[in-house]
């Protein structure tokens, strides 16, 4: 993005320090939820972690009601039975289920829920794009993370885990990192690129069919063994989220 800026491919964001305020606590928590959920990743099979991932409405709702004070209409509060159920469904089939990789997802399930509130505040007030809103979050992100990253673990844990890797995988690993950096931001950037450009609900279906392709792809590529009972749990929680998307923006164009 600094790039970006720089040779004028897009127009840099006009900021000040009460942007940068604003956008701290959305970093915080953008932070805590992205490095939680490659905790999970790192414990567990990617389709479990998507699979807990899905229930992050379920979070939302409680969130919003006992700590925002935020009341929803009955048929909110129940399409939250078919995601928990889902949810608690896969968990307790799952055959690699590791207590830190659950805990990973249900932390950036929560975390998620913060900055995704803290976000709509931040973006209301400021006209700042949603690409140029991201990239800010992504590089005060780093700035917070660094300091932890290299207190917990520092450069001699980090080259000898890279020499590791290289050894283990061979030279292709660098193009992974490489690869998976670019992607995932670009998914990212999109993500709230797409929020000004398409309706609530296209959004909604969209990322629907998105954590669906995720589940479904991962356990193709990395021939993730999984139980009838464990693919019932994950498509009852995915149901319960697109139910929930649905009742949830009735509400909101009722209302």
């Amino acid at each position: 993005m600094l790039v970006s800026w720089v040779a004028r491919v897009t127009a840099a964001p006009k900021t000040d320090l009460e942007f940068w305020k604003a956008l701290a606590p959305v970093a915080v928590a953008h932070t805590i939820g992205h490095v939680a959920a490659t905790v999970s990743m790192s414990k567990v099979a990617v389709s479990f972690t998507h699979i807990i991932k899905s229930g992050e409405p379920a979070f939302s709702v409680l969130v919003s009601r006992f700590v925002l004070g935020e009341r929803f209409p009955v048929p909110v509060y129940l399409s939250l039975v078919p995601i928990i159920g889902g949810c608690a469904l896969a968990a307790l089939t799952e055959l690699n289920f590791d207590m830190t990789g659950f805990m990973g997802a249900m932390i950036s399930n929560l975390a998620f829920v913060f900055r995704n509130i803290f976000s709509k505040r931040g973006m209301k007030v400021t006209s700042v794009s949603g690409m140029n809103y991201y990239a800010c979050l992504s590089m005060l992100s780093l700035l917070i993370l660094l300091p932890f990253a290299i207190g917990v673990e520092g450069p001699q844990v980090w080259a000898a885990g890279w020499r590791e890797a290289i050894s283990q995988i061979g030279p292709h690993f660098v193009w992974w990192v490489a690869a998976q950096s670019v992607f995932y931001h670009l998914y990212n950037q999109v993500s709230y690129m797409s929020l000004d450009e398409i309706s609530p609900l296209t959004f909604s279906i969209g990322n629907t069919m998105k954590r669906i392709s995720v589940i479904v792809a991962s356990i193709i590529v990395f021939h993730t063994p999984v139980r009838p009972i464990n693919a019932l749990g994950a498509a009852i929680a995915i149901l319960g989220t697109f139910l929930y998307s649905q009742v949830t923006l009735s509400h909101i164009y009722l209302f």
